[in-house]
């Protein structure tokens, strides 16, 4: 598991959870430890909620070995959970072709980036695939299974199989931007964000509009928040340029937004500012559009 961050932990989590043994890697001892506290701590809550009993809270982490270093990896699958863009994720596929066996999957978590582009840069397209996971992993069901024009319909079969038995949903899904999660999603969340941008209604209004009359269970800038308007902004980029249509023009004020550091809440603010409650959960406030 390349990457020990929210989506890599979780995945690593969920795989653990069935038995799978699980190397975490990230860019330093200190990112892959903070990935298994975060383990931990999220096993905790279910031992605490009773959904697990404390042995298989210890099993579970004992399935995860932190990795430092991945060469000459023995494992018969790589999964891939960098940051959203393409030259690290490509720099990523060159080392695991090379220090995995010929015969591994080597799968990318990415939501938006071409995962034939991906392939072409290994001597082993036909084993490349996306494996998109939801956040957060050990809740949410889908697995966007999305084959690049060389995947061999084995690998497909592979990963659907084991999307399976981690008892999530699989969706076959073309090797187009976005996919479709986030070709639908983010979208509209740029119109909320330029919904605000041009003054047509506050922070709080917009999300209310979004939960009470679409039913939705989070707001669309709260949402954004929550996935980091810097990936956010990346998504949008991609879409962009994949498609050249100006209807994924990414709104200004988001630009303006990560150029300022305001990520959302993995940074304490972005259309919300964060900070801990009385009882130490996170506390959201809209921010006022200046």
């Amino acid at each position: 598991m390349i990457g020990a961050g929210q989506m890599g932990g979780g995945i690593a989590q969920v795989l653990a959870a069935k038995g799978h043994e699980v190397l975490l890697n990230d860019v330093d001892e200190a990112r892959i430890r903070a990935g298994i506290e975060g383990i931990a701590k999220r096993l905790a809550r279910d031992v605490e909620k009773g959904k697990l009993t404390p042995e298989q809270r210890g099993s579970i982490l004992e399935h995860i070995d932190p990795r430092p270093h991945f060469q000459d990896l023995d494992v018969a699958l790589a999964i891939e959970a960098a940051t959203e863009r393409l030259d690290l994720k490509l720099d990523l596929f060159r080392f695991l072709d090379r220090n995995t066996p010929p015969e591994a999957i080597l799968a990318s978590n990415t939501s938006s980036i071409s995962i034939t582009i991906l392939g072409a840069a290994t001597t082993r397209a036909e084993r490349v695939i996306g494996m998109h996971f939801m956040n957060p992993v050990p809740v949410m069901k889908l697995v966007e299974v999305i084959r690049g024009i060389a995947t061999a319909d084995q690998t497909f079969a592979t990963v659907r199989d084991l999307a399976l038995s981690l008892d999530k949903t699989p969706v076959e899904v073309r090797d187009f931007p976005g996919f479709i999660s986030n070709r639908v999603l983010l979208p509209m969340i740029n119109e909320a964000i330029f919904a605000l941008y041009e003054g047509v209604a506050s922070v709080e209004a917009i999300d209310t509009v979004m939960k009470l009359g679409m039913n939705h269970p989070m707001g669309p800038l709260a949402l954004a928040d929550f996935i980091g308007l810097d990936t956010c902004l990346a998504i949008m980029n991609v879409l962009y340029d994949g498609f050249g249509d100006s209807k994924y023009r990414p709104c200004p004020l988001l630009k303006q937004y990560v150029a300022a550091g305001w990520y959302g809440k993995k940074s304490g603010r972005g259309f919300y500012e964060y900070s801990a409650s009385a009882n130490g959960t996170p506390a959201a406030v809209p921010v006022a559009q200046r």
